[in-house]
């Protein structure tokens, strides 16, 4: 009788200790599973990197002069032109600027801080009008080059009177909103409740 309750109670003891060990690697994988899904689901949103919100058409007229001197200043020529500048202008967030991180046991990603909006691009067309070249100062292929970066500068200047940028941050919501897609594929939740508060913060303050 002694021998099949020790048999028993050594079956017993036995599915115990397999249910914990069972349970103690179902939980370690579950724990790396998380981790790995986490650091995927932090490199899956930083991947969308730059995203557009807003975009901007500028046309503006520039006039372009250089003047050259030789002969000691003796003698000098200048070269000018006439310059209409049809530019684009997208407005966004680096995505890569966010402040975030995974809180694995509750599978939520927590957003503590949203990038500023910024310029990501400014693209350019110059068309010339009354082009007067000088004596020993003409235009040159190089001049298009510089004509472009000063061209981009000039536009550049005039996107902090135009109000994309404050297009662009009330469109910052639709950039969050799309995130917190991105996150629920994965069946995570994104908690942006520290933005909110940071927000209210801000408003109080102004």
């Amino acid at each position: 009788m002694s021998d099949i309750f020790e048999l028993f109670l050594g079956l017993i003891l036995g599915a115990i200790a397999m249910y914990w060990v069972f349970s103690f690697f179902r939980k370690k994988r579950s724990k790396e599973l998380t981790e790995h899904q986490s650091a995927i689901l932090l490199d899956k949103i930083k991947s969308v990197c730059k995203l557009i919100t807003v975009e901007g058409d500028f046309a503006e007229i520039y006039r372009y002069e250089n003047t050259k001197e030789r002969f000691l200043s003796l003698v000098s020529s200048k070269k000018k032109a006439l310059i209409i500048i049809n530019a684009k202008a997208h407005i966004g967030f680096d995505l890569k600027k966010l402040q975030m991180y995974a809180d694995n046991d509750k599978k939520r990603i927590i957003l503590t801080n949203f990038p500023q909006p910024e310029i990501l691009s400014i693209s350019p067309e110059l068309q010339f009008y009354d082009i007067q070249n000088g004596l020993f100062n003409s235009f040159t292929p190089t001049d298009l080059t510089s004509l472009n970066m000063e061209a981009k500068q000039h536009i550049k200047d005039k996107i902090p009177q135009s109000g994309l940028m404050d297009t662009a941050n009330k469109e910052a919501l639709e950039a969050v909103l799309l995130i917190e897609k991105i996150v629920e594929t994965i069946g995570w939740k994104l908690d942006y409740s520290s933005l909110e508060m940071n927000n209210r913060k801000k408003q109080i303050l102004e």
